[in-house]
């Protein structure tokens, strides 16, 4: 998982494989981090390398979007394959995030606003 500065205003976070409960706990960890250091500013988890997401993996996005929220942090998604982006849907989580096609549509939206 790795954390980029994609300008001097957003950071996105690029997490990889499997979230899982195998690997849950340092997903958590490193995205908490990744909303520390991103000091107030937006940050977009890049989800294009994520092939599998279980409840666990789902349950370090819920902490980690709460944990910015109480930091004022925005943290928004993009580039959710079809399976995960089936499992958002299902457990409506879709409706909790802000899921974008891709990083230039959230890009796009982010310089609109």
């Amino acid at each position: 998982m790795t954390n980029t500065l994609i300008n001097e205003k957003i950071t996105t976070f690029r997490p990889q494989g499997y979230l899982s409960a195998d690997n849950a706990d340092r997903f958590s960890k490193e995205l908490q981090d990744a909303v520390k250091t991103s000091e107030r500013s937006p940050l977009l988890v890049n989800m294009e390398n994520v092939e599998f997401i279980d409840s666990a993996g789902l349950l370090a996005l819920i902490e980690a979007f709460r944990f910015a929220k109480d930091l004022d942090c925005k943290l928004s998604i993009c580039s959710v394959a079809a399976p995960v982006k089936m499992v958002f849907e299902l457990t409506q989580l879709d409706n909790v995030f802000n899921i974008f096609d891709n990083q230039d549509s959230y890009l796009a939206e982010a310089v609109a606003a």
